[in-house]
């Protein structure tokens, strides 16, 4: 019943033109449950991004590569990847991108949010995390803040700078 409630809010709402400042619209939805995959990909469509769906954090990867060296024009304007996901968690995603100077915002999805996940996806450069259950204006209010690159629209204290995998110490 709730995910019936749930969609029949998507389709509720009017199709905005979503702002996207410098940012490509187009959003990488990371997700392992195929239903949260599936109501986060329909928030987003709906709000008028182009979504593409991965199922874990390597196939985050691989997409994120093929853009890089097949699709220079479709990069990514934000990614929203799960936290537990099979293969790589959400934050070893986060650390590769940074690890490989990829900046995209990245907004963790977490049904755990502990101070110590907040604490290492923020040093990691993670534009906001999103405590499991979220609102859908949550949602779509972050991913807003990120494609325009004035931070988290108040989910989570804004980044200012992302820092590089083995630049710093790591949180304990």
């Amino acid at each position: 019943m709730e995910t019936q409630a749930v969609e029949q809010e998507i389709i509720d709402i009017p199709t905005p033109e979503p702002a996207v400042g410098h940012r490509t619209g187009r959003i990488l939805v990371a997700e392992d449950d195929v239903h949260m995959r599936r109501l986060i990909a329909a928030t987003l469509r709906a709000a008028g991004y182009r979504v593409v769906e991965a199922c874990d954090g390597a196939e985050v990867l691989e997409r994120v590569e093929s853009t890089i060296w097949h699709e220079r024009h479709g990069l990514f304007g934000a990614i929203v990847a799960d936290m537990n996901m099979p293969a790589l968690t959400g934050l070893d995603v986060l650390a590769a991108l940074r690890c490989a100077e990829i900046d995209t915002p990245f907004i963790l999805v977490t049904a755990f949010g502990d101070e110590g996940v907040r604490a290492e996806a923020k040093w990691l450069g993670a534009t906001a995390v999103l405590d499991k259950p979220f609102g859908l204006d949550a949602l779509r209010s972050s991913v807003r803040s990120a494609l325009q690159g004035s931070g988290p629209g108040g989910v989570s204290s804004p980044i200012v700078t992302p820092l590089r995998f083995g630049a710093g110490r790591r949180p304990h």
